[in-house]
């Protein structure tokens, strides 16, 4: 039987480095091989300490920029602590494809996509991971018609559309902190608001 991938997932960390060392503790605590950041990491304070703790661990670390971050500061994060941005790309571990759209539509902040942006980031993310197996897609925001719309704000239909043509396994996302924790099923696809306090899924 193939072994399993373990993964710390967790979004919305705004500037807390103590919420991101706890995290890592957690992450070297349960033997986790993969941290996902799912936007929304910096937010608007410094940017210290939010790598670092998972690095400081050995742990691989995939991220994507949130509604509150820019692209171009994450690029700059991911490219200073040896980490992966996986917005508009995809990573592949353990035989698991993950690819990404960080941002949020009709959003404030530096992350604002539109509709077609984001699924055409998506798309262009999906390409290469094709042929593998399982599959991961990791976003910031929530799709339209899923429990984070109790929120008031309203998902994107373009990360619906998403999930019925790609179908991946699972969607990991944040971005309605009053909905961390929830998990439901659209399609096939099990879809986790993972939440600040972080989620450990196995795949």
């Amino acid at each position: 039987m193939k072994r399993k991938l373990k993964l710390l997932a967790a979004s919305d960390l705004h500037g807390d480095s103590r919420l991101a060392k706890k995290l890592a503790e957690r992450a070297h605590k349960e033997k986790v091989d993969l941290i996902v950041l799912c936007g929304d990491l910096l937010g608007w304070t410094e940017t210290k300490d939010l790598i670092k703790p998972f690095k400081d661990k050995n742990k691989p670390v995939l991220i994507i920029p949130g509604n509150w971050d820019s692209f171009a500061t994450t690029d700059f994060i991911a490219n200073v602590y040896g980490v992966k941005n996986i917005h508009g790309y995809s990573a592949i571990y353990e035989n698991v494809g993950f690819f990404g759209a960080g941002g949020a539509e009709d959003s404030p902040g530096p992350g604002r996509m539109l509709n077609n942006e984001l699924f055409d980031t998506l798309k262009k993310a999906y390409g290469g991971i094709k042929g593998i197996e399982k599959k991961i897609m990791v976003t910031h925001m929530h799709p339209s018609e899923s429990l984070s719309e109790l929120s008031g704000i309203p998902g994107s239909k373009a990360l619906t559309r998403a999930i019925k043509q790609f179908k991946p396994d699972i969607l990991i996302h944040g971005h309605i902190h009053e909905a961390g924790g929830m998990e439901e099923k659209i399609g096939k696809t099990k879809v986790i608001n993972v939440g600040r306090e972080g989620r450990i899924i196995e795949i």
